[in-house]
Order: structure tokens, then sequence, then C-alpha cells
């Protein structure tokens, strides 16, 4: 699956295999190197999407407080 296909949720569930596989123990030490590589690369895959959405919510919280009407006096 490509980085264009794969979504939060996917990279997530992934990452928690790595982090259980990892947590064991039993990958040898070429497998573990790997696994941690591609947890830091799944692990900044997650940080840019949560980013990305709290950019979004902000603004559109902004927008919201924007068009609310002014309290009259």
């Amino acid at each position: 699956m490509s980085e264009t296909e794969l979504t939060f949720e996917q990279a997530q569930t992934e990452l928690e295999r790595i982090v259980e596989r990892l947590e064991q123990g039993q990958a040898s030490l070429d497998e573990a190197l790997a696994l941690w590589e591609r947890g830091e690369h799944l692990y900044a895959f997650c940080r840019e999407k949560l980013d990305g959405a709290q950019g979004k919510v902000e603004e559109l919280a902004r927008r919201v407080e924007q068009a609310r009407p002014e309290p009259q006096a």
C-alpha cells in the first residue's frame, strides 16, 4: 500500500502492531531495526495527519466565531 492510499487508522494499527512486536523482544536485531524505522515513519505520518486535522478544526472554529452575530446591547 502506498503512502497516498494509507489512512490514519491503518497507519495507527500498523504502528500498534510494531510496538507490540518490539515489546515482545523476540525480533532479531535486523528485524527490530527495520520495525523501528517503519514505526518512526508511521509515527511521522500519523503526527502530520493529526496536525493537519487540528489546523482544520481551529480554522473551522475561527469561522464559526466570526460568523456568530454580535450581541445586541
